[in-house]
């Protein structure tokens, strides 16, 4: 009896378990890395050119979303700033206006006019093909961001907004996919967007 011959069950066995072990995790392989964490609510706000956004609108793209004021002293021009990175690096994957874009909503409408965020976005080199900049109803804005990205924010004696300083990854159906913090970088944002703009729309 060869080798081959005595420990052919035993060969078998393995192949079966190996067989098995693959059929039993090949969900784990295919489960999204950004699993869906909320939904967008329904929303229409003023753009630069006055004209109105609607969560609609912005559908069919992988969108980022982020809530500021322009006033804000500390926060919001760092965040900015870095969205102004992942703008570029977007651009460099081809990505930019087609299949991603990033929006920006005031808490602050009554001085953030449309000229003052003319100004603002100017200030970060913003592509107005793909970034936009909302204002509009400030109770509205305050829900949308506290009971959709689930983001606290606060206005304190000077009109100043305290607020969570995170960025939304939204997909292409309005699904909140993750919630960025200060810490992530601008290619990791890039990242997550190009991820999402893979899935089929």
């Amino acid at each position: 009896m060869t080798l081959l011959k005595k420990y052919k069950w035993t060969w078998l066995m393995l192949a079966i378990c190996v067989v098995l072990a693959g059929y039993l995790l090949k969900d784990s392989f295919v489960k999204p890395k950004l699993p869906v964490i909320g939904q967008v609510s329904a929303f229409s706000l003023e753009n630069l050119d006055g004209s109105n956004v609607t969560l609609e609108d912005t559908n069919g793209k992988v969108r980022l979303f982020y809530f500021f004021f322009s006033n804000c002293p500390d926060v919001c021009p760092v965040t900015t700033l870095r969205l102004s990175q992942v703008q570029d690096e977007l651009k460099e994957k081809g990505l930019f206006g087609e299949d991603a874009s990033i929006v920006s909503i005031t808490f602050d409408p009554e001085r953030d006019t449309k000229e003052r965020l003319k100004e603002f976005g100017d200030k970060f080199k913003a592509d107005y093909a793909g970034w936009y900049f909302l204002r509009g109803d400030q109770g509205q804005i305050i829900d949308l961001a506290m009971n959709s990205f689930k983001i606290l924010v606060n206005q304190d004696k000077d009109g100043n907004f305290v607020h969570m300083d995170l960025i939304g990854l939204v997909d292409r159906k309005g699904n909140i996919r993750e919630m960025y913090r200060p810490e992530a970088t601008a290619q990791e944002i890039a990242e997550g967007v190009a991820a999402l703009a893979k899935e089929k729309k």
